[in-house]
C-alpha cells in the first residue's frame, strides 16, 4: 500500500448505554478491546500511519495504545461535536502523513472491519479516481442505517440517506453505510472546511462532507462488502454480547474446517489471536485467551483456561489454569493442579 496513505479511527464516543467506566472502544469482543481489531485490521491492509481520535475518558484510550506497543498516534477531540468535527480534529496529522495520497476514516468500534475491505475498497477508489468511497454492506435488516442510494445507471454513490430522511422507497433499500470511508486526502482537507452544523445537534457530521463532494461532481462510490457485518457495532451489552457470538462461532468454525477436533463447543472460547496447531482436540469448557500458541497433537480440558501461554507438542491438559507459561512437550497437568508461573525453571511444576 502507498506511504502516502492514513488511518483516522473514531474514537471519543462515550457508549452511555453500555453502562460502565470504560469508553465503549475499550469493550472487548472475545477478550480483546474493539479498538484493537480496528488497529490490527489497518496494520494488516499495510497502513502503517494512524490515528486514534479519542475523547471521553481520553486517557484510559491513550493509555492502552501506548502500552499496547502500537505506533498510532492519538490527538483529542476536547468536545464531541460529531463524526466531521472528529476528523477535523485529526487533520494536522492527515495533513502531514498523506498529502497527495489517500486517507481512511473508520469507527473504532467496528470489529469486523477486515484487512481485505480496506484494501478492496482502496483498489476501487483509486480504479475509479473517486473523491470518496464508503464501504458499505447488504443486510437482512437496514433498521436505523443510513440507505447507499445508487445511481440507476452508473451505479455510482448517490447519497447516504439517514432512515429519518429516507422515502418509502429508499427504506427498502438494504445497502448501508459501514460509516468507514476512503477519501482523498486533498478532498477531504477541502471538504472540512465546509461542513455547517447547522442541525438541531448543532454537530458536523461527516456524511455531509460525502454529500458536499456529490454537490460539486466529485466521483463518489460505494464499495460492497462481502460480509454483511462490517457495518456491525456494539451501544450496549445486549449488541456487545452479539458480537461476541458472531466472533467465537467465526473462530470455532476456522479451527474445525483447519482440522481441529472440537467434538463439543459448550463453554469454549478462543481469542482471535490464539494459534493451535495440528492433531488437536479442545474439550469442553476450554477457553485460550490472549497470544497463547498450543503446539500439534495436545488435548485441552475440559474446563482449561490458558492465557498468554506456549504450549509445546503432545501436551495434556485437564482442568487447569494458567497464565503466562511455557509447557514443555509431553507434559501432563492432571485435574486441579497448581502451576506455578512464569519462572522457566519450574515451567512444568505442578503440585
Amino acid at each position: 500500500m502507498p506511504a502516502n496513505n492514513c488511518a483516522v479511527l473514531l474514537a471519543a464516543g462515550e457508549g452511555k448505554r453500555m453502562k460502565c467506566d470504560r469508553p465503549k472502544v475499550l469493550s472487548q469482543v472475545l477478550f480483546k478491546p474493539m479498538i484493537q481489531w480496528v488497529l490490527d485490521a489497518v496494520r494488516l491492509s499495510g497502513i502503517d500511519k494512524a490515528c486514534v481520535v479519542t475523547g471521553f475518558m481520553h486517557e484510559k484510550v491513550e493509555s492502552y495504545i501506548a502500552g499496547n506497543g502500537s505506533p498510532a498516534e492519538c490527538v483529542l477531540q476536547k468536545e464531541q461535536l460529531g463524526t466531521g468535527h472528529a476528523v477535523m480534529s485529526a487533520a494536522g496529522f492527515v495533513s502531514a502523513n498523506s498529502m497527495g495520497g489517500n486517507t481512511l476514516v473508520l469507527n473504532g468500534d467496528a470489529p469486523f472491519i477486515s484487512p481485505g475491505m480496506i484494501t478492496g475498497a482502496l483498489g476501487e477508489h483509486v480504479a475509479n479516481d473517486s473523491s470518496v468511497t464508503v464501504i458499505s454492506a447488504e443486510v437482512d435488516d437496514p433498521s436505523g442505517y443510513g440507505r447507499i442510494v445508487r445511481d440507476g445507471k452508473t451505479g455510482l454513490l448517490k447519497a447516504i440517506t439517514e432512515q429519518k430522511d429516507a422515502t418509502p422507497e429508499q427504506r427498502m433499500i438494504k445497502e448501508i453505510n459501514s460509516g468507514a470511508f476512503w477519501f482523498k486526502t486533498g478532498d477531504l482537507l477541502d471538504v472540512l472546511k465546509k461542513l455547517k452544523n447547522d442541525n438541531k445537534q448543532k454537530e458536523y457530521y461527516l456524511t455531509d462532507a460525502v454529500k458536499i463532494l456529490i454537490g460539486e461532481n466529485k466521483r463518489a462510490c460505494a464499495y460492497k462488502a462481502a460480509s454483511p457485518d462490517a457495518a456491525l457495532g456494539a451501544n450496549d451489552c445486549l449488541q456487545l454480547g452479539a458480537l461476541n457470538r458472531i466472533a467465537r462461532e467465526r473462530v470455532l468454525k476456522g479451527l474445525m474446517l483447519s482440522g481441529t477436533d472440537i467434538p463439543c463447543t459448550d463453554g469454549v472460547v478462543i481469542g482471535p489471536d490464539v494459534r493451535v496447531g495440528r492433531n488437536v482436540c479442545i474439550l469442553p469448557g476450554t477457553m485460550l485467551m490472549g497470544k497463547t500458541v498450543i503446539g500439534d497433537g495436545c488435548t485441552l480440558g475440559p474446563n482449561t483456561l490458558l492465557t498468554d501461554c506456549t504450549v509445546e507438542n503432545n501436551v495434556n491438559l485437564d482442568a487447569v489454569h494458567i497464565t503466562g507459561g511455557i509447557i514443555k512437550t509431553g507434559t501432563y497437568i492432571k485435574p486441579f493442579s497448581v502451576c506455578i508461573y512464569p519462572a522457566s525453571e519450574n515451567a512444568n511444576k505442578a503440585v
